[in-house]
């Protein structure tokens, strides 16, 4: 009798996505008898760059009560909270508004334990290597780590997270091996060499800016501190209190980037005249932004992303109320000047760095002086295939390629990778943000959460019936009204 071969998933990268893609298809009964590798350097799964931080400023910003990552149990996390007596040692996890908001190391925890049971049966493989090479092998594919272990795969799933920050070029060569320049504040420990009074420079005013500030405010520093991006958009703050998503704009949804603005525009005017605040209209605008992006064209999407992407960022990616509060005293006591300004020229003097920047509003031209220069400008995301050698190699070869709009990499309804011929492949599926450029709204939890169960219930099909799904064409449309009822399904948990 032949041995019938075991099919193997391979998911490269096992931060949130990697590790929550692998829970779930690990408790499908179809994945029986079927191998799932991740491949993750890290000691355990779950954290990735997001929630690996050891740093106690670094905080989730969603209230842990909607941080579940079981679809039915909305109350998973905090009961898995209470069960290991978290939040410990933190006497400030809960805010004002009642809410908890933990440290992410503590929600990379939980992610953790939810896939582990899984590793200790051995349903789930983690290997700690890295990956270095991916090549199309037959049917199948063949992946190296940097360890030399070589894996066959039937299907591969690609979980990295984006780039890490680029510096403006002028900016990067201007301060090239100064000692306090931090090009990457995903790097452990990166701040250290930042001293209590020195003058920061930190470029970017979004969700990654607003962790240095808060880092330094509780490291004591006492220097000053200037957050610079064009527009001079900080990431806002909660609502003070609980309030229900407000606006439809799914009904007849908008065609251009210009409609949907005067629409949201709208819907705010209206929500305040109802007694909500913005949060409200953007939280709709949140839980029904797969459908509105779907219906947008692709030059309609692009205009978007490059227009009004910054607005919907500072509005959309809130900080928790302690970031919120620690940044609004920095300003208060004048510790911290936030900045809509380009800049226009860098220079060094020794270790002093000069910053010459116009300012947006006025256009006045000002020259500020510098001890230290932090990046927190956001993600590469042009950048994706170059940043890793088997990206840049699979995309050599036709496999992948960049998004139509610049957020990642181009894939199908079903996630699956589109290359340089235009066709999915279907046995390579982009998972997680990458994938944002079809799915649009997948940076924050729960849609995160529940894009990774969309993929692992698509592999649990594949594997439960092999034959045809090698031959099907399931129609663009059921694929995308299946996500589209699992997002909105999140959004009014």
């Amino acid at each position: 009798m032949t041995a019938v071969r075991r099919p193997v998933i391979a998911i490269v990268g096992g931060g949130f996505t990697g590790a929550v893609v692998a829970a779930n298809l690990a408790r499908h009964a179809a994945s029986d008898g079927a191998a799932i590798v991740v491949f993750e350097p890290r000691d355990r799964l779950g954290a990735g760059l997001a929630y690996d931080s050891g740093n106690p400023a670094h905080r989730t910003n969603v209230p842990a009560a909607r941080m579940s990552l079981v679809p039915d149990d909305p109350d998973d996390f905090l009961n898995w909270l209470a069960a290991h007596g978290e939040p410990r040692g933190d006497p400030d996890a809960r805010a004002a508004d009642g809410h908890l908001y933990v440290r992410r190391a503590v929600f990379g925890r939980y992610v953790g334990a939810f896939v582990a049971p899984f590793v200790r049966s051995g349903k789930v493989v983690h290997r700690r290597e890295r990956i270095a090479r991916i090549e199309r092998r037959g049917a199948r594919w063949k992946l190296t780590s940097d360890a030399g272990t070589e894996l066959l795969a039937d299907i591969v799933v690609i979980a990295t997270t984006h780039p890490s920050p680029c510096a403006p070029k002028r900016v990067a060569q201007a301060l090239e091996g100064h000692p306090r320049f931090v090009a990457d504040t995903t790097v452990a420990g990166s701040l250290t060499c930042l001293r209590p009074d020195d003058h920061v420079l930190v470029l970017g005013n979004g969700l990654t800016a607003a962790d240095v500030i808060a880092s330094l405010r509780l490291a004591d520093h006492r220097g000053s501190i200037v957050a610079l991006s064009r527009r001079g958009l900080r990431s806002r703050g909660h609502a003070g209190r609980a309030q229900e998503p407000f606006g439809d704009f799914v009904g007849t949804p908008a065609r251009t980037a210009l409609e949907l603005l005067r629409r949201v525009r709208l819907a705010v005017r209206q929500a305040a005249l109802a007694g909500l605040s913005w949060h409200a209209v953007f939280d709709a605008l949140r839980s029904q932004g797969g459908q509105v992006w779907r219906a947008l064209p692709v030059a309609e999407r692009r205009r978007l992303v490059q227009r009004l992407r910054p607005f919907w960022d500072a509005h959309r990616f809130r900080v928790a109320p302690q970031i919120d509060d620690a940044i609004r005293q920095a300003i208060e006591t004048g510790q911290l000047r936030v900045l809509g300004a380009s800049i226009e020229g860098v220079e060094r003097y020794g270790q002093v760095i000069a910053v010459d920047i116009r300012h947006r509003q006025t256009r006045i031209r000002e020259r500020l002086l510098f001890d230290a220069c932090v990046v927190t400008t956001g993600p590469a995301h042009t950048g994706v295939l170059s940043s890793q050698d088997w990206l840049a190699d699979l995309a050599s070869k036709g496999w992948l390629r960049l998004d139509s709009v610049g957020l990642g990499l181009a894939c199908d309804e079903a996630s699956r990778a589109i290359g340089t011929s235009g066709v999915a492949e279907r046995s390579l599926i982009v998972a997680g943000p990458l994938a944002r450029g079809t799915f649009g709204e997948l940076m924050g939890l729960p849609q995160v959460n529940d894009h990774a169960i969309f993929i692992a219930d698509e592999i649990a099909e594949m594997l439960a019936r092999p034959d045809r799904a090698a031959t099907r064409r399931r129609s663009a449309s059921s694929v995308r009204q299946r996500l589209v009822t699992t997002l909105d399904g999140a959004a009014r948990r």
